[in-house]
């Protein structure tokens, strides 16, 4: 209950800004219509182009130092395994150097060739420890690597922007532990089709903290209808928190999309969506419109008596 009134809190309250140096905000509003035809009144939202850009941008290869220390959260005992695979390949190392001296000593000397056999079978053993250990070691230092690259690229995505109204702009890691984001990237059309697939599930998906990211590749952003009759003013205003969220500094977005789409071999005309966790790590991406009504199957809603329960069934990290 306490996650949902922080929500609200953050998307709704609009006297609360950040401040960012060194960066310089467009000036983005929000375009609405309203028509009334037979009675009913329907109001049209339309996502706006938005083109920004910020200076002092950080690279996105540089792995920082939130980036690191999360890695040593995540697997506290990695440093210590790796100090002793190199422990242990230092001393097979030096036995082994010591093995060879014995072994030429040995060779040259026919009053030591009966102590050949013993020594080369501690030289075989001295050389299958460091082998093993440097595979061991090796192998730990690639996954190292490779969790670190997949919290450098989540740290670049947790300090992009969003514009929650026309007053307040925000990081995407302000949302975390708040809301579950739902990111969407292709051209218009596809940004359409899905805001109509998920009108069915809208409710649903706000109870499990779901807010959609649209993303309009193309430069041409649909513009999203709600119903403003009495009896569907309530789930219109559910359908505008659903999709209230709009990315800016369109150069950056583009740059971490295109980005994770290269990593997963995937086209860079291809509209995709990508599923972040609660805690703001990735949990589930794909090519083509995102499954909505997976995600009301496999999320816990965030109140009532699984709130925190559930926190951490969010789904395994990509």
């Amino acid at each position: 209950m306490a996650a949902i009134a922080q929500l609200v809190y953050v998307l709704a309250c609009p006297n609360i800004q950040r401040k960012s140096s060194g960066t310089r905000f467009c000036n983005q509003s929000l375009c609405y219509r309203k028509t009334v035809s037979d009675g009913w009144k329907r109001q049209s939202f339309s996502l706006p182009s938005i083109t920004c850009s910020a200076a002092n941008k950080p690279s996105s290869s540089e792995i920082s130092s939130t980036a690191k220390i999360r890695s040593e959260v995540l697997s506290p005992f990695r440093s210590v395994r790796m100090f002793f695979y190199l422990a242990f390949i230092a001393s097979g190392a030096l036995g082994g150097l010591i093995a060879a001296t014995q072994l030429v000593a040995a060779l040259t000397n026919p009053s030591k060739a009966a102590d050949v056999p013993e020594i080369l079978k501690g030289l075989g053993i001295d050389i299958g420890a460091v082998s093993l250990f440097m595979f061991l070691y090796i192998r730990e230092n690639k996954t190292k690597n490779a969790q670190l690259a997949t919290l450098a690229r989540e740290e670049s995505l947790s300090n992009l922007k969003v514009r929650v109204n026309e007053k307040k702009i925000l990081p995407v890691n302000s949302l975390r532990g708040l809301a579950r984001l739902v990111i969407l990237a292709g051209p218009g059309s596809f940004i359409a089709e899905s805001y109509r697939l998920s009108e069915p599930f809208t409710e649903r998906l706000l109870e499990r903290g779901v807010l959609v990211v649209p993303f309009a590749t193309d430069g041409e952003p649909p513009s999203f209808e709600f119903e403003e009759s009495q009896d569907a003013k309530e789930i219109a205003a559910k359908r505008r928190r659903l999709w209230q969220l709009l990315p800016v500094f369109v150069s950056e977005w583009s740059e971490w999309l295109d980005e994770q789409k290269k990593l997963a071999n995937v086209s860079s005309e291809s509209p995709v969506y990508m599923s972040l966790r609660m805690d703001g790590r990735v949990r589930g991406s794909g090519v083509g419109y995102p499954p909505w009504n997976a995600f009301v199957a496999q999320l816990p809603p965030v109140k009532g008596m699984w709130s925190g329960l559930l926190d951490g069934m969010d789904g395994r990290v990509l």
